[in-house]
């Protein structure tokens, strides 16, 4: 079983970076894709990023492309988040989710979501 907890979400201003971590802490992590959604006050929840259990291939919502990195370490059962450039519109709560046998770039069939961390970009 997934357990997905996220960190690393706060405030920053506009321009800035953070990393975001979605630790996991059942026994097979490795054999999940992994994806983070976000979703801002009054909108639905949307996809970010998302990458398959090796690591080989990553997928991007096109508002985010260039400028967020998604990442996993299978040995630390973690998946990272790395946000550069952020702009005021990346304000949202951040959710970690895992899919066993596909790339979670839905918000249907996903098999367990985090509780999510707040991400506020402002000046």
């Amino acid at each position: 079983q997934v357990q997905p907890v996220e960190s690393g979400g706060g405030l920053v201003q506009p321009g800035g970076s953070l990393r975001l971590s979605c630790a996991d802490s059942g026994r097979t992590f490795s054999t999940y894709c992994m994806g983070w959604f976000r979703q801002a006050p009054g909108k639905e929840r949307e996809f970010v990023a998302a990458i398959t259990w090796s690591g080989g291939k990553t997928y991007y919502a096109d508002s985010v492309k260039g400028r967020f990195t998604i990442s996993r370490d299978n040995a630390k059962n973690t998946v990272y988040l790395q946000m550069n450039s952020l702009k005021p519109e990346d304000t949202a709560v951040y959710y970690c989710a895992a899919r066993a046998l596909a790339v979670p770039i839905t918000t249907t069939a996903i098999d367990y979501w985090g509780q999510g961390t707040q991400v506020t970009v402002s000046s």
